[in-house]
């Protein structure tokens, strides 16, 4: 290797790390076959590991998805918090009694919903919503109008014994979820916090890269006056809605079920025409309610109010399914080779929890300290990368298997790197180009 090389690490000043080792995570060479035509990105994750099927709808994460999940998990809490939202955490396991309390027991019981044990020391659930509990939670803290407006929320584990599981992870037994619940003195209140959330929910899908269309939805059984679900529109989402191109605005084709639909969609969203509308299919991702009094009611939220006498809170509910939205980002980042077909991922970079993947001859020592010396610089400049370090692999299926993780870039180190020069290659373009180290850091942080 050229002098200057070594002088271009030398000056960034490398202290040797643990390296993220391709060899370490057990991942083999990749042979896809008998992809599901429908949920093709998902088929992928699971016959090369990344995603293990315990049963039906219930799914263990290999580390690079569950990091693509905690880095979503990530722009959730931090844009909820910039929104002024607080984070709590409230248990799974509950007792019973909080859930006839607000007499939605027997309804989640009967149908089968709710997965439930007994003990010696009572019955408890699995929780499916966090609403009773929040309302718990909530009312030890809220006591007077002077502690409102607040907006709890969290991100945990829901179970819903789903009699149809479908997708995946797209609909599952047991999924991540952020829920978040927001306690307001008065209507306007609650009509407030409603709107900052919403703004919040589409900063967040669009710092996660994900194009999603707000709806008008029916509240259904949340009860309340108004909701509205986050569609992205993809033609492996169950439901359809009616959209206007022209003024962005989406209908779900619930709400025409209603026998006073045409008042309530001039009175809450202003709308008097929908002839402009027309059918697509999309996924639902995340949904926001205006809940009103009707929990307070049910389990007794009260509060102090400036008369000094007790008022209900006015509620709104806002949940983004977390293992959901992370199966329709796979699903959208699929490659399409034109050949092989569906052939791996180019995650957005806002979410790839590795930039760049390393793939060096392993057989050249000097290619092979190469590999190891950019390593370093790159996790000296806070850029996370692979080393793909396996042996006895060729480097053409390396370089295929680049694409299985859904890194954004792909380094190989062979025959054609020379001196300082290496050549960078954007895999969801297939754009190739020579940079130098130093230009390599500067483009990956730009």
């Amino acid at each position: 290797m050229k002098k200057g090389v070594y002088g271009v690490f030398k000056l960034l000043n490398i202290s040797y790390k643990e390296k993220m080792r391709l060899s370490k995570t057990g991942m083999g060479t990749t042979k896809l076959s008998n992809l599901d035509n429908m949920y093709p990105g998902q088929s992928i994750l699971l016959q090369t590991g990344q995603l293990v099927q315990y049963g039906a709808g219930l799914f263990g994460y290999g580390t690079i998805p569950l990091l693509v999940r905690r880095n979503i998990e990530k722009i959730i809490v931090e844009t909820l918090n910039k929104y002024g939202c607080i984070e709590v955490l409230l248990p799974t396991l509950q007792p019973d009694t909080i859930w006839k309390n607000s007499g939605r027991y027997d309804h989640y019981v009967d149908d089968g919903t709710m997965l439930i044990t007994e003990s010696n020391k009572g019955t408890f659930c699995l929780a499916p919503t966090g609403e009773e509990a929040m309302l718990e939670f909530a009312r030890e803290k809220l006591k007077s109008y002077k502690n409102l407006p607040v907006t709890y929320y969290q991100i945990g584990e829901k179970f819903r014994n789903e009699i149809r599981t479908r997708g995946y992870l797209l609909r599952g037994k047991a999924f991540p979820m952020l829920d978040a619940y927001s306690f307001d003195a008065n209507e306007e209140g609650m009509a407030k916090s409603y709107d900052n959330v919403r703004k919040a929910f589409l900063e967040i899908f669009e710092k996660i890269g994900m194009n999603v269309i707000p709806i008008v939805a029916d509240n259904g059984a949340m009860g309340g006056k108004k909701s509205e679900e986050f569609m992205m529109v993809s033609e492996q989402g169950e439901d359809k809605i009616l959209y206007d191109e022209k003024t962005k605005i989406g209908l779900n084709t619930e709400i025409l079920e209603r026998e006073d639909y045409k008042e309530y969609l001039k009175a809450e969203y202003g709308i008097e025409d929908i002839s402009n509308f027309k059918e697509i299919r999309t996924m639902e991702l995340g949904h926001i309610f205006q809940l009103g009094t009707r929990y307070s009611e049910m389990m007794n939220g009260k509060f102090t109010n400036q008369e000094g006498k007790e008022s209900l809170y006015y509620m709104g509910c806002y949940g983004i399914g977390v293992s959901r939205t992370l199966a329709a980002l796979y699903e959208q980042s699929i490659i399409i080779d034109e050949k092989w077909g569906p052939c791996g991922f180019a995650l957005p970079e806002t979410v790839a929890p590795y930039k760049i993947q390393i793939v060096p001859k392993m057989d050249n020592e000097e290619k092979l300290d190469f590999a190891n010396k950019l390593y370093e610089t790159l996790k000296e400049n806070d850029i996370d990368s692979i080393l793909d370090d396996r042996e006895k692999v060729s480097m053409g299926a390396k370089i295929k298997d680049a694409k299985i993780l859904g890194t954004p870039y792909l380094v190989v180190i062979g025959e054609k790197q020379e001196g300082e020069k290496i050549e960078l290659e954007n895999i969801k373009t297939g754009e190739k180009q020579i940079v130098t180290v130093k230009e390599l850091i500067e483009k990956i942080k730009r």
